[in-house]
């Protein structure tokens, strides 16, 4: 068994993949399996993972028909053998020390997952999601909102997961959409049994101009509306005791010539309602 099971989704990558299959294979923490999923990728990305295969035994590689990130990482959690389980995407890349410290630190704590900071780099701007400075533990739910923000940051790469946290709570990730990390992320938050912050070591995400993320496709669109309604009723479903305002969207949106003219906005204890997507018109609670 590895200490942590490291699963990259690929897709088309071969202008990046170095990058991150260097800051992975590179780890400080030696004990872990590399597990790479071409995702149907038509560029030399699979030919680049088979020889960094070749020379790391760590590395499997897998490949399947284009079916997106949610699928690739499915994929590959069912191969995973690692005490605990990392996503990091074809495009991004961490520090040396990034799963030693969070590993590390995951066992000190006993803690599900344990969470680093995220930065974003990308159209000549850094920017630092997250500012974490020292370790806390966080057991509420409440607290283990605040601690990452789900709603607003719902970044599934900087983070390990325990893998009885996901195999026992059948936490996966939803297949052929372009929104699946917002579903995932609040399940693995609202089960674990705590959360432990990261200090010193950061993940770095690309804003690839040319990312699923950065799609704005009526698909896209959809698929994002679709994934924050799902998260509202999983936390609704379970009487979720957090703060009304941090799980705020946008559930109907009635048009006229592509103008919305009432939108409805819900969160768990709350419905409100707009003219035009910014007047208020009536507020209540449900």
């Amino acid at each position: 068994m590895a200490k942590v099971s490291v699963i990259i989704p690929v897709f088309n990558s071969e202008v990046y993949i170095d990058k991150c299959m260097e800051s992975v294979i590179n780890q400080t923490l030696r004990d872990i399996e590399i597990i790479c999923v071409d995702d149907g990728s038509s560029d030399n990305s699979l030919v680049k993972l088979k020889g960094y295969a070749q020379n790391d035994s760590r590395i499997k590689v897998l490949t399947q028909p284009h079916q997106m990130q949610g699928a690739a990482r499915n994929v590959g959690f069912k191969l995973a053998t690692g005490e605990y389980i990392g996503f990091v995407d074809s495009d991004d890349w961490i520090d040396y020390d990034y799963y030693e410290k969070l590993y590390v630190t995951a066992l000190k704590y006993n803690s599900d997952i344990a969470l680093a900071n995220n930065i974003r780099i990308g159209n000549g701007k850094t920017k630092k999601r997250l500012n974490i400075n020292e370790e806390v533990v966080a057991t509420t739910l409440q607290e283990k909102v605040d601690i990452g923000r789900p709603s607003q940051n719902p970044c599934p790469t900087n983070k390990i997961y325990k893998y009885s946290l996901l195999k026992n709570n059948n936490i996966s990730w939803p297949e052929g959409v372009y929104c699946e990390d917002k579903l995932f992320t609040i399940k693995a938050v609202y089960y674990a049994n705590s959360i432990v912050t990261v200090p010193g070591v950061n993940y770095y995400y690309f804003r690839n101009p040319k990312s699923t993320v950065k799609t704005n496709s009526p698909a896209h669109v959809k698929d994002k509306y679709i994934a924050r309604k799902q998260v509202l009723e999983f936390l609704k479903e379970r009487n979720a005791q957090v703060r009304d305002e941090d799980f705020l969207t946008v559930t109907e949106n009635k048009k006229w010539l592509n103008i919305p003219m009432l939108t409805k906005k819900e969160s768990l204890k709350t419905e409100k309602y707009y003219f035009l997507g910014i007047f208020p018109l009536l507020e209540r609670s449900v």
